[in-house]
């Protein structure tokens, strides 16, 4: 049985690009990961799981998350407890997948803070990354991660104008890394406030690449 991540982020529900892009994926992960008929009493399944950070925001941490995250299990309380409490469920659901598909555009030339959100309440010493006292090591279960990335301009990638502004593939890149993701795999459409016949043609190729992506 396969199990499927999903995170989207945009703030933008129906005309959203980075997330139609994200049903493709998803119909594409569907048909590579066929269901099979094991036991006469029972049809495996495989499971998506979606979280939708526009329509279930994530609460931003606080103080006491801190304290929470670095509070040896026998010191909690109580209220660390219920600080970390979504911490904890964020990251069962990303322990508990085998593949991680995450769909975000480019706001302000970096990642929305729904996403960002999510990534602090999920990057957690012990949890998702060790430090022995001189050296970091990614702890995260799956290995691999596809990030579908939709950008209003073009110039972001290679070495186009924009590139040096471009803080979010750089950044979710190193932070997966930083995980110990194993493979890191981006899916890019640019200039997606142009004209219908570029966006057309972008979404056209965004979709070739997702189905590279499942090429046997």
């Amino acid at each position: 049985m396969a199990h499927l991540l999903r995170i989207d982020a945009s703030a933008r529900i129906e005309e959203s690009h980075s997330r139609a892009l994200g049903d493709y994926f998803e119909t594409a992960w569907e048909a590579a990961n066929p269901i099979t008929r094991r036991f006469l009493s029972k049809t495996p399944k495989n499971e998506i799981v979606r979280r939708d950070l526009a329509a279930r925001p994530i609460s931003h941490i606080a103080n006491s998350t801190i304290a929470g995250f670095y509070t040896p299990p026998d010191g909690f309380t109580p209220d660390l407890y219920a600080a970390t409490a979504m911490s904890d469920e964020l990251i069962a659901e990303l322990q508990a997948a085998d593949t991680l598909v995450i769909t975000t555009p480019l706001y302000n030339f970096s990642v929305p803070s729904s996403l960002k959100a999510w990534i602090d309440q999920i990057m957690r010493i012990g949890h998702t990354f060790s430090f022995d006292g001189e050296n970091f090591g990614g702890l995260l279960q799956v290995k691999d991660v596809v990030i579908i990335c939709a950008y209003g301009a073009s110039g972001y990638l290679d070495a186009n104008t924009m590139k040096s502004a471009n803080f979010l593939q750089p950044y979710l890149e190193f932070l997966f890394g930083f995980m110990g993701a194993d493979s890191i795999r981006f899916i890019s459409a640019e200039g997606m406030t142009g004209d219908a016949a570029h966006v057309e043609a972008t979404l056209t190729q965004a979709r070739a690449d997702i189905d590279k992506l499942f090429a046997a």
